[in-house]
């Protein structure tokens, strides 16, 4: 693998795999890797384009898929669980379709498919800002979007996190990770028979309910959880919450 992909990597055990999603890094992850670190073996990568991991040149969500099974490969993780977050769990379930029998499950945080067709073209602008002003702007309206009320009046630690992630973003490669969204297909995750759970926030206006039951029920066997008075940052906003029903749906596969 490139030296210029970051992967952190904590515990021991059955391997899990953490994807985090757009202007997002390895620590979105950061209150679940703690806790399930005990247990399993946690393995999060920076993506190419965002955090400490460069862009060499175009995204696309199969070449990310493809980072991720690499990342899987280099640190002999032949069979895993595979944990995603917003454009993350778009990675997944690409990865999933691809490799299917690595695979040992799926729990995806703010999921989507893909971004519905009037998202598409707002995306590309997002890029074309991130290029010709920088990012302060967008983690600024990201906050605000991105969040549940409870969050920007009770949390304001979390806001602040949420906004210094987008800060620290290189604009370019976040300019280049927006596209690569911009033109993701949905995975065919029909024909996958693994365990998975489907988590968003009842103020996720980017990964809404009914959105995600209708994702959810595309693979048989699916669980949906929705947490209350949380946004589209579900690790960061109810860690405690995005924690527990990790590990109850972890434990309840033993």
């Amino acid at each position: 693998m490139a030296d210029s992909i970051a992967v952190e990597i904590q515990g021991n055990g059955e391997p899990i795999v953490m994807v985090h999603g757009l202007g997002g890094t390895s620590n979105v992850w950061g209150p679940q890797a703690d806790v399930l670190s005990r247990y399993f073996r946690v393995i999060r990568p920076d993506l190419p384009g965002s955090g400490r991991s460069r862009a060499s040149g175009p995204l696309t969500i199969d070449g990310l898929a493809d980072t991720v099974l690499q990342v899987m490969d280099e640190n002999g993780a032949t069979s895993a669980h595979l944990v995603g977050h917003s454009m993350g769990t778009v990675v997944c379930q690409h990865v999933a379709v691809k490799r299917p029998e690595a695979i040992r499950s799926l729990a995806l945080a703010g999921p989507l498919a893909a971004p519905p067709e009037p998202a598409r073209a707002n995306i590309r602008a997002r890029a074309a800002k991130a290029r010709s002003e920088g990012m302060a702007g967008i983690a600024d309206a990201i906050v605000q979007g991105g969040t549940s009320a409870a969050t920007k009046a009770s949390r304001p630690e979390a806001a602040a996190f949420i906004r210094e992630l987008l800060m620290r973003q290189d604009a370019e490669d976040y300019a280049l990770s927006c596209e690569a969204l911009a033109h993701a297909q949905p995975a065919p995750i029909e024909s996958l028979r693994i365990p998975a759970i489907f988590i968003t926030g009842s103020e996720d206006a980017i990964s809404p309910a009914p959105s995600v039951r209708a994702l959810a029920n595309r693979l048989q066997g699916s669980q949906m959880v929705v947490l209350d008075r949380c946004g589209h940052w579900t690790t960061l906003e109810r860690p405690s919450e995005v924690t527990q029903t990790l590990l109850n749906f972890y434990f309840g596969l033993r």
